[in-house]
């Protein structure tokens, strides 16, 4: 059967996409058969996470941690494998810890992680693979979620209560593996410095960075780490700090909602300055220090008004499906909460760029 080309007349707007670390012929081929247009591609960390890397030639997966950089090469054959299959490489989700922490905390290891940080934003120029993502959130040394929650139907979704946290309380109230506690200005030195050495890189590379929120957010401090990107001021720091066109926001809408902030009005902030690289389209129910995620159709937002907004804005890039629950017979993709999220997502655009 001859497949017919979509990807050449992909219309401007709203598009909906993914976020996978498998590129296998079935994971792409699903992708496509559920409307989607747009991979971002989560790193396989060979050392967070060794048991899910496979190999290097992009079937499987795309290793990107600490001393594990893709080549131009390897970057190129994952892009063909997806437009192979009428999909589009968009971007790196996100830089995994291992390659950050030490910028972080200013420790030794640093200048080398910063090295490979700035090859990896050439190879991705070179690759013509436009958006990495990354965070500021020390994954593994904060936890990002505690009990889950019994969600409709008997679906699993994520929650988190402050209340529930163990562990730092060990030594004088550190996270584990701490031995001092850091400053929030020392914490702004030490980021100030990643992006003056990585924005021009960037620049040069032709490479949008997209800042993500810390999750949990909206608490200054856990266990002697500040949380600099809690709110939407701190955001606006991050991008006056090193004023750049190559560095905006992977905007996750359910980290504002987490925080109380009206997501609409969060969209209009950023979208006014095009500061909105690309969205995690998701949402809870409650707020810090106490929420739960949930479908994205009734969470503490109006999805529908929020795409509306995008529309009005004149947002031009894509939204993913983030964090969705796990329903009965999902596998480790959570392919069936995924598949409900992408069919909901493009019947609302539908309806939304309708009504315009």
């Amino acid at each position: 059967m001859a497949r017919q080309p979509t990807q050449e007349t992909v219309k401007p707007g709203v598009r909906v996409g993914v976020r996978t670390r498998s590129l296998s012929p079935d994971r792409l081929g699903f992708i496509r058969q559920l409307g989607a247009t747009d991979v971002f591609v989560d790193h396989a960390d060979t050392e967070e996470e060794p048991d899910d890397f496979n190999d290097r030639d992009g079937t499987a997966t795309l290793a990107v941690g600490r001393d594990s950089i893709p080549s131009v090469e390897e970057l190129t054959a994952a892009r063909e494998r997806i437009e192979d299959a009428d999909l589009r490489l968009t971007g790196i989700q996100s830089l995994p810890y291992s390659l950050y922490g030490d910028i972080m905390f200013d420790r030794d290891g640093k200048e080398e992680a910063l090295d490979q940080i700035t090859t990896l934003v050439e190879n991705l120029g070179e690759a013509g693979v436009p958006i990495l993502g990354y965070q500021w959130n020390p994954r593994g040394v904060v936890p990002m979620r505690t009990e889950s929650v019994e969600l409709r139907g008997g679906a699993d979704g994520t929650g988190f209560d402050l209340d529930e946290l163990e562990g730092f309380d060990d030594t004088d109230g550190l996270a584990p593996g701490l031995d001092r506690a850091y400053t929030e200005e020392e914490f702004w030195e030490y980021y100030e410095n990643f992006l003056e050495t990585v924005l021009p890189v960037a620049e040069e590379a032709g490479v949008r960075m997209a800042l993500h929120p810390v999750d949990p957010p909206v608490i200054e401090e856990l266990g002697g780490i500040p949380r600099l990107f809690r709110n939407a001021e701190n955001f606006e720091r991050a991008m006056e700090l090193v004023p750049s066109d190559n560095h905006g926001l992977k905007l996750c809408l359910g980290c504002f909602s987490q925080m109380g902030e009206d997501v609409t009005e969060v969209l209009r902030r950023f979208g006014a300055e095009d500061d909105i690289v690309f969205i995690h389209f998701r949402d809870v129910v409650g707020t810090v220090p106490r929420f739960h995620e949930t479908f994205v159709d009734e969470g503490n937002f109006d999805t529908v008004e929020a795409v509306r907004v995008l529309e009005e804005i004149g947002y031009d890039g894509v939204v993913i499906p983030d964090h969705v629950p796990r329903m009965t017979g999902d596998d480790d993709w959570r392919h069936r909460a995924r598949s409900f999220t992408i069919g909901y997502l493009r019947g609302v655009v539908d309806a939304v760029e309708s009504e315009a």
